[in-house]
C-alpha cells in the first residue's frame, strides 16, 4: 500500500502542483529533470504497460480484450502520435513551423479527449480516472506551455507565411488560449479523418477508433455483452447452461443470472444444480472436489466444441435427460437443508442482491 502511494501519489502530486503554477504564473515550478521524470512515468511507461498487459482477445470467460482485436490498430497508432507530440512539445528548444506546431496541439487535444474515453472504458472507474487525472493534467500543462513558448519565441509574421496553410495555422496560434481551443476542437477532426483514410491501407475501418470500444465484453462502451449470455465457461455447470438455451416452453427460462462476470439464463433446473453443488460443498467438500475437477473436464471439452451445443434442439434434448438428476438434486435439498427454496433463490444474484436478498428473508 505504502509503495502503491509513493509510484502513483507523489508524481501526481508534482503533476497537480506544476498545473496549478503553470496555469497562475505561465511558469513551471518543479525542478525540471524531476518533471521530465515523472513525464515519463506517466506518459511513456504506464501506457506502454498497460497495452502490453491487457487481453488480446474477445473473452466472455475472462480478462476481455480492453480494446477490441480488430479496430485497436487504429487507437494505437492515434496513441502513439499523441505520446510522440507531448515528448517532442516537452523535450523540444525550439518552435517548429506553424503548421506542425497547429498539428502538435490538436493531438494532445485528441490525447486529452481520449484519455476521458479511456478510462470511461474501465469497470473500475475510480482507480481509473486516478491513474489517468495526472495524464490529462499534463497534456493540458504542455498545450498551455506551447502556447506560452510560442508567444514568447515567434518572431514571425504573416506577411512572412508564402504558404495559405501556413497563413491560417499563424493566426490560429497567434490568438488567446481560450479563443484558439475551440477551433483546435474542429481541426482534430479532419486530422483524424486523414489517419483514417491512411489506416484503410491496412484493413481499419473508418469508425474504427468508436469501434474499438464498443465491439468488446464486460466494459465501460461494450456493446457485445449480449454475446456473453449462456457463455460456456469452465467452471460452471455445463450441461444445465445448454438446457436453460432450449425453446422457452419447454425449459422455462425464469431470469437472467451472473457467473462471474458473465450474464447467463436461469431456468429452475439450473438453479438447483447449482444449489446442489453448494451444498456438496459445504457438507461433503472431499465429495465435492473430485466430482467438480470430473464436471470441469467435461466443460472443458464442451467448451472447445461449443458450436455444436448452440442449438434449440440439442438442449431441449439435454434439458430432458437431466430431469431425473434434477428431481433428485431437489430431493436431497430438501432432506438436508433446512431452507431449500431460499439456497435455490440465491443462486447466480450478484453479491448486492444476494446481501438484499438475505436481509429481506431474514426480516420475513
Amino acid at each position: 500500500m505504502i509503495l502503491a502511494i509513493i509510484i502513483l501519489g507523489v508524481p501526481s502530486l508534482l503533476i497537480c502542483i506544476e498545473f496549478t503554477y503553470v496555469l497562475s504564473y505561465s511558469r513551471g515550478l518543479i525542478q525540471p529533470l524531476l518533471f521530465k521524470t515523472v513525464e515519463l512515468i506517466y506518459i511513456l511507461i504506464f501506457p506502454l504497460l498497460f497495452l502490453s498487459t491487457t487481453e488480446s482477445t474477445n473473452d466472455c470467460c475472462s480478462d476481455s480484450a480492453f480494446f477490441s482485436p480488430d479496430h485497436r490498430l487504429t487507437l494505437y497508432v492515434i496513441i502513439a502520435l499523441c505520446m510522440l507530440s507531448y515528448i517532442y512539445s516537452s523535450w523540444r528548444n525550439a518552435l517548429s513551423a506553424p503548421l506542425m506546431e497547429l498539428i502538435i496541439n490538436c493531438l494532445l487535444l485528441i490525447a486529452i479527449v481520449l484519455n476521458i474515453f479511456i478510462a470511461l472504458q474501465h469497470i473500475e472507474k475510480e482507480l481509473a480516472f486516478i491513474i489517468h487525472c495526472p495524464i490529462i493534467l499534463l497534456y493540458i500543462i504542455a498545450i498551455v506551455k506551447n502556447q506560452i513558448l510560442f508567444f514568447a519565441e515567434s518572431g514571425l509574421s504573416e506577411t512572412d507565411m508564402k504558404s495559405p496553410f501556413q497563413k491560417l495555422a499563424w493566426k490560429i496560434l497567434n490568438l488567446k488560449l481560450l479563443k484558439k481551443i475551440p477551433l483546435l476542437i474542429l481541426l482534430c477532426f479532419p486530422i483524424l479523418a486523414i489517419l483514417s483514410v491512411m489506416l484503410l491501407l491496412l484493413g481499419q475501418k473508418p469508425d474504427s477508433a468508436i469501434r474499438a470500444f464498443t465491439e468488446t465484453y464486460k466494459h465501460g462502451f461494450s456493446q457485445l455483452d449480449d454475446q456473453c449470455i449462456n457463455a460456456i465457461c469452465p467452471d460452471g455447470h455445463f450441461l444445465c447452461t445448454i438446457a436453460a438455451k432450449g425453446h422457452k416452453d419447454l425449459v422455462s427460462p425464469i431470469r437472467l443470472g451472473r457467473r462471474g462476470t458473465t450474464i447467463i439464463v436461469c431456468n429452475r433446473q439450473l438453479l438447483i444444480s447449482n444449489a446442489f453443488e453448494e451444498l456438496l460443498q459445504q457438507k461433503l467438500p472431499y465429495v465435492h472436489k473430485p466430482l467438480r475437477k470430473f464436471y470441469n473436464q467435461i466443460g472443458n471439452l464442451i467448451h472447445r466444441y461449443y458450436g455444436a451445443f448452440n442449438r434449440k434442439w440439442v438442449s431441449n434434448s439435454i434439458y430432458i435427460a437431466m430431469k431425473p438428476l434434477e428431481y433428485f438434486f431437489l430431493i436431497v435439498l430438501y432432506l438436508f437443508d433446512k431452507n431449500p427454496e431460499n439456497r435455490i433463490a440465491m443462486q447466480y444474484v450478484d453479491k448486492s442482491e444476494k446481501a438484499n436478498l438475505i436481509k429481506h428473508i431474514t426480516n420475513v
